[in-house]
């Protein structure tokens, strides 16, 4: 490496350092404030203020386990309990105190929560640059993410840019699998998706299987791989770049089974919601709907898993990861802080009552959560079959399920410029976050 290039790394890294420090001394000025100016009343209010927390989070799990005029009376107190901890701070003539501490407070997490940010981008697969593929093979949904394709004009952009795009016939069933590997037989040297996770994982599995790169395009509704690889989530055509100015990645790969996902499998109460058919159109009112049933009654199989010489009996709702999602993120709706870590992650979670519900909020610690990684992963049931949530897709398996990773299995090749993460901040960790600070 050359002094210009040495330089140029420690230059990137000191914007996330500074950033860290920043953060550290905004949330110790809010602590010193508050107890400088208001003194024991200053710790009384930390108190109310926690305590305030914990009964909107119960508030919270109320409403999910409730229906009816119990859900609407539990939102109610969620949103009234924070409001009555302001209310009691102004009543001690103390509410300036407490917002300006609650501003450092709030300057804090986003600066560190910026900083992290950074230091994740940074730390992110190797780039390696490569030849432009001669003969690029794309699959298009053409109802995914709302008509992403026909409001981006991807097919036309594709194609101008000397890429075979398909048009998937959505009136009729087709296998993507036996397409993919059809269009490698005929000489595909790349192949792409513009469409949800599921569709892309199983073509991954045919470009890992046949070892050329594979392309994602951002057209899907969460795009949660796409967001992990620092894809444009907002216009999918700007990951066209990758057919003319792109580098590659090597990522891992799970595989439940031969079946390839590339972000997580799920078992128990949530997939039990996917396995819904009114799911994939309206995934909220799904949710609310069917939750109450899946947390208070256990409904469906119960459940056993195996990994890294750690057994788990019973857990109400299982999550397997191809690489283990940030801490402080149980249901595995955010980022993963690698793509090439050999290791598949593992929650299980058994939430029974709104205490735990709260203690959720803890992150892994919390002792309804069980938090660990490893290479195999092995899911029993007392019944032949579960159903399980593979990348978004519903399926019902016989058991038991065997859940694996491939280090390093998927070439994938990406813009060369890309904005990373547009938008999001990573969840908060005081402890990396300090030694950020030191580094």
């Amino acid at each position: 490496m050359n002094r210009d290039s040495r330089d140029s790394r420690a230059r990137g890294r000191l914007a996330p350092r500074w950033s860290a420090r920043l953060a550290l001394a905004a949330g110790l000025a809010a602590v010193v404030i508050l107890l400088v100016f208001a003194g024991v009343k200053g710790i009384a209010l930390l108190g109310v203020g926690v305590a305030g927390l914990g009964i909107a989070a119960a508030s919270l799990w109320w409403a999910l386990t409730l229906r009816g005029i119990g859900r609407l009376l539990a939102f109610t107190l969620a949103a009234v309990a924070p409001l009555a901890v302001l209310a009691l701070d102004a009543w001690a003539g103390l509410l300036w105190v407490v917002l300006v501490a609650l501003a450092l407070w709030a300057l804090g997490l986003a600066l560190g929560g910026t900083a992290l940010s950074r230091d994740d981008e940074q730390a992110g697969p190797r780039e390696t640059r490569t030849t432009p593929p001669q003969h690029p093979f794309l699959i298009m949904n053409p109802r995914s993410g709302g008509g992403k394709v026909g409001k981006f004009h991807l097919r036309e952009k594709a194609e101008a840019l000397g890429a075979h795009v398909l048009v998937l016939d959505t009136a009729h069933q087709q296998d993507v699998v036996a397409l993919a590997d059809k269009a490698v037989e005929g000489g595909a040297d790349l192949l792409g998706v513009a469409g949800g996770d599921g569709t892309q994982a199983l073509v991954a599995g045919v470009a890992a299987r046949h070892g050329i790169p594979f392309m994602v395009i951002s057209a899907g509704t969460r795009n949660h791989f796409a967001l992990d690889l620092g894809l444009d989530r907002d216009d999918p055509s700007t990951c066209l770049d990758a057919l003319t100015d792109g580098v590659e990645l090597r990522v891992d790969l799970g595989f439940i089974g031969e079946r390839a996902f590339v972000n997580n499998a799920s078992f128990g109460a949530y997939a039990a919601v996917v396995q819904s058919p009114a799911y994939r159109d309206d995934k909220v009112r799904t949710t609310l709907q069917t939750l109450p049933d899946l947390l208070t009654h256990r409904r469906g199989p119960r459940l056993a898993v195996r990994a890294a010489d750690m057994t788990l009996d019973g857990p109400q709702a299982v999550l397997v990861s191809n690489n283990p999602y940030r801490i402080g993120d149980p249901a595995g709706l955010g980022r993963r802080e690698a793509l090439d870590s050999g290791a598949l992650g593992v929650l299980g979670v058994n939430v029974d009552n709104a205490a735990q519900a709260a203690e959720l909020l803890a992150g892994r610690h919390a002792p309804g959560l069980t938090a660990l990684t490893a290479q195999e992963v092995v899911i029993d049931a007392d019944k032949p079959e579960i159903e399980a949530g593979v990348d978004g897709e519903a399926l019902t398996l016989p058991t038991p399920v065997r859940c694996a990773i491939r280090h390093r299995a998927l070439r994938v090749r990406v813009p060369r410029h890309r904005p990373g993460v547009p938008g999001t901040r990573a969840p908060m960790d005081w402890r990396r976050l300090g030694k950020l600070a030191l580094s």
